[in-house]
């Protein structure tokens, strides 16, 4: 009877721990949504071509790349994935307020170079621990993660929209540095309470359960690099990533040159997409735990691109709202399927790694997009960039088709 009772105290407990987690996620992304919102004032201020912007955007990921790998070594070595997403979190906000400092385009490189990095530490911390406390539900419970991190995106333009009609994007960029803080104590206080009813310190374990040396790590790591499930996943994500990053880079600059919005209102329109996605997150989720992760992933990746395509020919027409939130649903629903299919693929002992592999390799797919975007939008018109993003999804989901429709692909949970 003590152990049957104990067993839904410890869900109760760890689904506090989902909450927990996906608050803190959803900071990482308030950050990240406030720079694409600021970003058109600041290439005004500074005269920034579309080429200089994606740049920016493109030095940001490509130092998120290099940072995931040994990001999900350092879970999987050393674990403390608890102070891991603390100093994320504060890794992340501290950077924006820098910017404030900043006058020229070279420092504010340095800055983003700095975000990028700490934004990086903390997927390989959480979704691991996530995935693996609940075996059956990943592609839910990974959902509630996407969420934080959609809730984040969605309340941030509103937000800082209404504050820059206020103050001057450099007075918000250190007021936004408050949240992360708080946050971040909240992540240190209430995860070591939990680790502290558990009865035990697992914060030197990985997401197996194990603790592991350098040696052991080594020996397991190199067969990771040949799962050709999780390449092939990581790649897939790379392309939709690019799809991702280009449009939210791009589309608030769009609107504030081309149809001269608003901060407010361009706020208001990434707020749409951002809910559209909150949306289509747990529904995605949820069916590919009922149906299997590669219908969910071929259809969103379909329809995202279709959508994407509407978006470019309504223009200024009052049909481009309803293709925003349309790409927004579809673009989201399969991002917590393409990480629940992931975790799937690793072993537990390497789930960390597994992440930081995956993630690392769609930074470098972000990289790329913003960079290709302004040089596509400088020599031609910003209208054919959005073409080339719609293309990089359909890419992404052609990479899908090669996946095996093993017990990963049918939402089975991995083996320990």
């Amino acid at each position: 009877m003590n152990t049957a009772a104990a067993i839904p105290a410890a869900a109760s407990r760890s689904f506090k721990d989902v909450w927990l987690i996906s608050a803190g996620h959803g900071l990482t992304h308030w950050y990240t949504a406030t720079f694409y919102l600021l970003l058109p004032l600041i290439g005004k201020e500074l005269g920034l071509s579309y080429t200089e912007i994606g740049f920016i955007m493109s030095v940001q990921h490509l130092a998120g790349a290099i940072s995931n790998l040994p990001g999900g070594m350092l879970v999987d070595m050393v674990g403390r994935k608890g102070h891991l997403m603390a100093a994320s979190l504060f890794w992340v906000g501290f950077p924006y307020a820098l910017m404030s400092l900043t006058h020229n385009f070279w420092l504010l490189l340095l800055c983003v170079t700095l975000v990028g990095i700490g934004n990086n530490l903390w997927h390989p911390a959480a979704i691991p621990t996530l995935a693996h406390r609940y075996p059956e539900r990943r592609g839910l419970v990974l959902s509630f993660h996407g969420m934080g991190g959609n809730l984040g995106e969605a309340l941030a333009p509103f937000v800082v929209g209404a504050l820059l009609a206020w103050f001057s994007w450099r007075a918000v960029v250190v007021i936004n540095v408050v949240p992360g803080i708080v946050m971040a104590v909240l992540i240190l206080v209430m995860l070591g309470a939990f680790t502290m009813a558990r009865g035990k310190d697992d914060g030197a374990m990985n997401a197996g359960g194990e603790a592991r040396g350098v040696k052991d790590y080594l020996h397991d790591f190199a067969g990771l690099l040949r799962n050709k499930a999780l390449v092939l996943l990581s790649c897939s994500s790379a392309f939709r990533t690019m799809t991702q990053v280009g449009l939210l880079t791009f589309l608030p600059v769009y609107l504030a040159y081309e149809l001269n919005y608003s901060p407010f209102v361009v706020g208001i329109y990434l707020t749409l997409l951002q809910v559209a996605g909150l949306v289509a997150s747990p529904i995605g989720g949820h069916l590919s735990d009922k149906m299997g992760r590669k219908r969910v992933v071929i259809s969103s990746m379909m329809l995202t691109g279709v959508m994407i395509v509407g978006m470019a020919l309504a223009g200024k027409s009052a049909a481009f709202v309803l293709f925003i939130a349309l790409v927004g649903f579809f673009l989201y629903a399969m991002r917590p399927v393409l990480q629940a299919w992931a975790v799937e693929s690793t072993p537990k002992k390497l789930a960390g790694t597994g992440v930081g592999l995956q993630f690392g390799i769609q930074a470098i797919g972000a990289s790329i997009a913003p960079a290709i975007f302004g040089m596509i939008a400088d020599a031609s018109d910003i209208y054919t960039a959005f073409y080339f993003i719609a293309g990089t999804i359909i890419f992404a989901n052609l990479l899908v088709f090669f996946m095996p429709n093993g017990a990963a692909a049918q939402a089975k949970p991995a083996a320990a």
